[in-house]
């Protein structure tokens, strides 16, 4: 289970999820534009129907998506740095929340299954502590707050994705 937490500034969004896969799959699953779509969004809420990206340095990437009523939201950005399968770091910019524009780093770590959490998988073998930092929310406090329930789907609905298979159309 994701735990996400927005920092006592109101500053940043924090998160961190265990996944019983190997970092170059969870890579693969935040980067890959034929996964993207399968995974991020939940019937009733929201969903990503569409998703680019040039993964290196300087590289798009964008997305389009719906919303539960309906309505089409974008988001997108450029990369900052990219070191497969450990870091991901790119600028976020929602159509919703004007020209805010954000910065999130996905750091991801290879992690013993039990090692970690012992209460969690009950299989051995190897997984990933991703963490993410999305920062820039310096006087958006309702923004952050927005981003944090965001990401604790999201987490959520990646691991569910990259360790059992769950898609938008099966969970």
């Amino acid at each position: 289970m994701a735990t996400v937490a927005v920092t006592p500034e109101q500053d940043a969004v924090l998160g961190e999820v265990f996944i019983a896969a190997p970092p170059a799959r969870v890579f693969a699953a935040i980067t890959d534009p034929a996964q993207v779509p399968r995974w991020w969004g939940q019937q009733g809420i929201y969903r990503i129907t569409e998703w680019k990206g040039d993964v290196r340095p300087g590289g798009k990437w964008s997305s389009v998506g719906v919303s539960a009523d309906g309505s089409s939201f974008t988001v997108d950005g450029e990369y900052v740095e990219v070191d497969p399968p450990r870091l991901l770091v790119h600028t976020w910019i929602a159509s919703w929340s004007g020209k805010l524009e954000t910065l999130v780093r996905w750091e991801l770590e290879p992690a013993d299954v039990h090692g970690l959490h012992p209460s969690g998988p009950k299989r051995a073998g190897t997984g990933t502590l991703l963490r993410i930092r999305h920062t820039g929310f310096a006087g958006a406090p309702e923004a952050a707050k927005g981003h944090a329930d965001g990401w604790t789907r999201v987490l959520g609905w990646m691991q569910a994705f990259v360790e059992v298979g769950k898609t938008i159309e099966t969970r």
